[in-house]
């Protein structure tokens, strides 16, 4: 049998290529021909030629098969174990056997000349163009050599450059700095050499520093914060009681419902919310208010709290200091030395309770305007330095424990009350109810029980007892600058409903124990802020009533919250809900182009 080999390198002629002259290379069915002696020729061993070798293993194998299915279905109808075999079954187990070894054979030696084919292919083309870039190389220009210029220049080939994985992070995006100065700045933030948070204190210029720092993120992050604004907002009035490290500001729409009649007086609420029907649904509200004659709002409680814990070694301990700030008499010493910690705070009462040998006690005083979280924690930590001294073996463990109980759901602010405690009421006629709320008295009497009430106690829901009250204290909180963080005891509130005047008019009430604002300090000194406040008429601190325009702040809000919850009832009540959200509540834009 002839085993033919291929020389191992290739034997390209010596001389020179013209311009329009090309290499030969070898013919495409020659190579086939070298691949293919590579491999013993299977059907030199056969006593018959190929195709008829395989016809006769391809019929032996189809026909073995369609034998074996055949009596393995006789054998289960019968019921006869399929591993019991008759001599013909064995012979034709044996032939299946032999026909499958040839056929995979016979497979198996196409894929290894196909392979080895391509194998081949690519070593030609890369000793081709190793002999061209030699040759190429050797020629040079044809002033010096007298070579003829190539009609193609080959370029060396360049190594593959690996795949950037998805984790990288992309290019930096680098934004020009307004000042060679700014770009050193800059460049020695990303080094880490000069600490973001010292900006402000080393230029001397808020503004600058938000700017150089929304840069130095750019850079670090890789990530564009170009629709971030920067310009037109006054960062000096936040550096040091508003926000750290700022590098813009992101705006929010403040919308207007109203007018709010309550207590005899029109408000105009600024919300400010990014939840479209909110504000339509707040302003429907405020509509059927006024058109009934308005709504009537009565403060009950105004107190902020703060509660310690201390420990002491034994339970008994811990309950006579329990006793002793419980003693009238004592208390007023207590009081004498709270409030002389600001001309604003007044302590009310403590309210004690144990757990072992632990002490919590909630201090609760007024606070002028202001929301009073600081005010009230000075006035609780000159009582515990005082107590120090009586209870040398106090150990405090922290000056809040949260029996407050400050931005969590809890039933002490439920049942005792945080901040403000106000209810508000109104009477909705009949005729408002079917014109201006397209329902019935009936159905928002019969939805509020079953949802409001019972919903809602089903859910064990802690204060949450109505329809959505947290929207709308929320956007109320946003667009005066409140604490949005107090949003979560601020929202305590319990809707209800019943039809008065025989059955024609609606009575609806909204009791909320802990409305939690102020009118200075904080966020309400922002120009923004402050523009709404103004609106309101609560702006600042009220010098001739000290603390009227907090107290006024919270009614407006749970006016509001009223008229929220009377919109909201009334459109679920009459099925107006996703119809109305289907067409104010969504954007019209193509947000495939958005994102793109």
């Amino acid at each position: 049998m002839d085993v033919r080999r291929r020389s191992e390198k290739p034997v390209y002629p010596s001389k020179v290529f013209a311009a329009d002259e090309k290499p030969l290379k070898p013919h495409k069915n020659q190579q086939q021909e070298d691949n293919n002696t590579l491999l013993i020729d299977a059907s030199d061993a056969l006593p018959l030629p190929l195709y008829l070798t395989n016809g006769l293993f391809f019929t032996m194998f189809f026909s073995v098969m369609y034998f074996l299915l055949s009596r393995w279905r006789e054998k289960i109808r019968n019921s006869t174990p399929l591993h019991v075999v008759t001599l013909s079954e064995l012979g034709a187990i044996v032939s299946l056997i032999a026909s499958v070894i040839y056929l995979l054979g016979f497979f198996g030696i196409g894929f290894v000349q196909t392979f080895v084919s391509r194998g081949n292919n690519d070593s030609w083309d890369e000793n081709d163009e190793e002999f061209l870039l030699k040759e190429d190389s050797r020629c040079g220009p044809a002033t010096t050599l007298g070579c003829a210029p190539p009609a193609r220049q080959i370029a060396p080939m360049a190594p593959p450059q690996p795949a950037m994985s998805v984790a990288e992070k992309p290019a930096p995006l680098i934004t020009p700095a307004s000042s060679e100065e700014d770009e050193e700045i800059i460049k020695s933030v990303v080094q880490g050499k000069i600490p973001s948070y010292s900006l402000e204190s080393k230029l001397g210029d808020c503004k600058r520093a938000a700017s150089i720092r929304k840069e130095v993120m750019q850079r670090i992050t890789g990530k564009s914060l170009e629709g971030l604004p920067l310009e037109g907002f006054n960062y000096e009035s936040i550096l040091g009681q508003c926000c750290e490290m700022p590098i813009g500001y992101v705006q929010i729409p403040v919308g207007i419902a109203g007018p709010l009649l309550l207590n005899g007086k029109e408000f105009s609420v600024p919300m400010a919310t990014t939840e479209g029907c909110l504000v339509a649904s707040t302003n429907r509200g405020c509509k059927a208010i006024y058109a009934s004659g308005g709504a009537t709002c009565i403060l009950l409680r105004d107190g902020m709290t703060r509660a310690p814990c201390v420990r002491f070694g034994t339970a008994k301990r811990a309950a006579e200091l329990k006793f002793f700030v419980e003693d009238p008499i004592k208390f007023e010493t207590l009081a004498n030395v709270f409030n002389q910690s600001s001309r604003f705070a007044r302590l009310q009462r403590i309210q004690c309770a144990i757990a072992g040998k632990n002490l919590y006690m909630r201090f609760v005083c007024s606070t002028g305007d202001a929301m009073g979280m600081n005010m009230v924690s000075k006035g609780v930590q000159n009582v515990l330095d005082y107590l120090q001294n009586e209870y040398p073996d106090m150990d405090v463990i922290g000056i809040s424990g949260n029996f407050c109980s400050d931005k969590k759901p809890a039933a002490v602010n439920w049942i005792e009350g945080r901040g403000k405690s106000v209810v508000c009421e109104a009477i909705i006629t009949e005729e408002v109810v079917k014109k201006v709320l397209k329902t019935e008295v009936a159905a928002l009497v019969e939805l509020n029980m079953l949802k409001n009430l019972t919903g809602s106690a089903m859910a064990g829901a802690l204060g949450g007892f109505n329809a959505h009250a947290s929207n709308i204290v929320s956007a109320v909180f946003i667009a005066t600058g409140q604490d949005p963080a107090q949003n979560i005891e601020s929202s305590h509130c319990i809707t209800m409903m019943e039809a008065v005047n025989d059955g024609k008019d609606l009575h609806i009430s909204v009791t909320m124990p802990s409305i939690e604002v102020g009118t200075v300090g904080g966020g309400t000194q922002l120009a923004s802020q402050s523009a709404c406040l103004n609106l309101l008429g609560v702006k600042g601190a009220n010098r001739e009533a000290p603390g009227s325009n907090a107290r006024l702040l919270a009614t407006v809000v749970a006016g509001s919250v009223l008229a929220g919850e009377l919109s909201l009832m009334s459109a679920i009540s009459a099925g107006q809900l996703v119809n109305s959200h289907m067409k104010y509540n969504r954007s019209t834009k193509d947000v495939t182009k958005a994102s793109s």
